[in-house]
């Protein structure tokens, strides 16, 4: 009820920019250019915890950015769900590469959950409203792609305001599952973890890490059973994709895109 109310008022109450405040729009130009960055680039959190996918983000989280996403997430700014999918089917293209010629593979959108109460709290769930906006435009250019959200909470978690790396980490150990029936959906395409924002990257590294447990990267031409040099080597690395991520980690590559750590050796 909460979400149709704030969808109803959007269309009679005056609006502003979510970014920076100015009227009478609900995304201004400038901020429309901010969100939009530099284009997708990998990004890399410091520490980096183990089993973070490979992420690509759209634009920092700074300034108006931010207050997009705070708009949307917490304020009720419904409207932007459009321009914030946009910029994270941006990254979502950058994570899983080009399409493999006309009639490839799909993607597989699989959103990092909110927790119930956060969604009651807020009246929606802004990530997997953002995915579901993300994927509709990938469709429009061309790419099939749709939402698969099989991730769920097997447990409590604390809010993870104000906890660090590590406290992060050890908050989020475990918490995440893979639905009944979501590892037969995870196979028709290919997989790309999403979220609004990455901070520490404990929660997709823990989505990883549930993912894993019922649908691990695998070497694609490669009958189960059969050794690895009876076909071709193609490894399917983890990939994730984030609107925003801290500033700090556009700055951290330490190896190239098509570098891989694969059973202790490189890929």
């Amino acid at each position: 009820m909460r979400g149709w109310w704030r969808e109803i008022a959007g269309l009679v109450l005056p609006v502003a920019c979510g970014g920076c405040g100015r009227p009478r729009t609900e995304l201004c130009p400038s901020c429309a250019v901010a969100l939009r960055g530099t284009g997708p680039s990998r990004v890399r959190p410091s520490p980096e915890p183990a089993g973070l996918p490979v992420v690509h983000a759209a634009a920092p989280y700074a300034d108006a950015v931010r207050e997009l996403l705070l708009a949307h997430k917490e304020r009720g700014a419904l409207g932007l769900a459009r321009p914030l999918g946009g910029a994270l089917a941006a990254a979502v293209e950058a994570a899983a590469g080009p399409q493999a010629g006309p009639g490839g593979r799909p993607l597989l959108l699989v959103p990092v959950p909110s927790s119930r109460r956060s969604v009651r709290a807020r009246g929606h769930d802004p990530t997997r409203r953002i995915a579901l906006a993300a994927a509709a435009g990938l469709r429009r250019s061309g790419r099939p792609a749709r939402v698969v959200p099989v991730l769920r909470q097997r447990r409590y978690v604390a809010d993870q305001a104000g906890l660090g790396a590590r406290g992060r980490l050890a908050n989020l150990a475990g918490a995440l599952e893979v639905a009944p029936g979501g590892e037969r959906l995870l196979t028709a395409g290919r997989v790309v973890l999403v979220d609004d924002l990455m901070t520490t990257g404990a929660s997709l590294a823990e989505a990883a890490r549930a993912l894993g447990a019922v649908h691990p990267p695998f070497i694609r031409g490669i009958p189960h059973g059969l050794p690895a040099g009876s076909a071709q080597r193609e490894f399917e690395q983890r990939v994730g994709a984030v609107i925003a991520s801290s500033p700090a980690s556009f700055g951290i590559n330490r190896n190239s895109r098509g570098s891989w750590i694969v059973a202790g050796g490189e890929w």
